[in-house]
């Protein structure tokens, strides 16, 4: 059986725990995920992570931020008005709201505080900052 090397397409059931051992991703009950290593299409830790694996292989990794989202970007944290947003639902702490770009693709912002003239939120990506677990199988491989 052939190691994993960048180019190949593969599929990999997985499941991604923070390390308070919550879980934020996996594939159970979905199909596996299928992508090409080495392409960039998901976060580096883990691409490298299945480097030289074969199918049927199983192994649990810890991904530093640094190889994942990387760390909390302080020029993500915006204030907006408070009025430029709908009265309703009331705004708290904690609560994602869905933006959408120019270009009309929605991403989340999540809310860290409120007041009665702005609010503050954090666009950084969910898991910035936070180190992940994996446990990977290799479903299937192709060169």
């Amino acid at each position: 059986m052939s190691k994993i090397k960048k180019g190949d397409k593969i599929k990999v059931d997985y499941t991604g725990t923070l390390e308070d051992g919550s879980v934020f991703d996996t594939s159970e009950g979905k199909q596996p995920l299928e992508f090409t290593v080495g392409e960039g299409k998901i976060i580096k830790g883990f691409d490298n992570a299945v480097i030289g694996m074969e199918k049927g292989q199983e192994k649990q990794v810890k991904i530093e931020s640094k190889d994942a989202y990387g760390g909390p970007n302080p020029g993500m944290i915006k204030k907006i008005p408070r009025d430029k947003l709908p009265p309703n639902p009331e705004p708290k702490p904690g609560m994602i709201l869905a933006l959408k770009t120019p270009d009309g693709n929605q991403f989340p912002a999540r809310i860290r505080e409120v007041n009665d003239k702005e609010i503050t939120i954090d666009l950084n990506h969910p898991l910035a900052g936070k180190t992940l677990n994996f446990k990977i199988k290799i479903v299937d491989v192709s060169s």
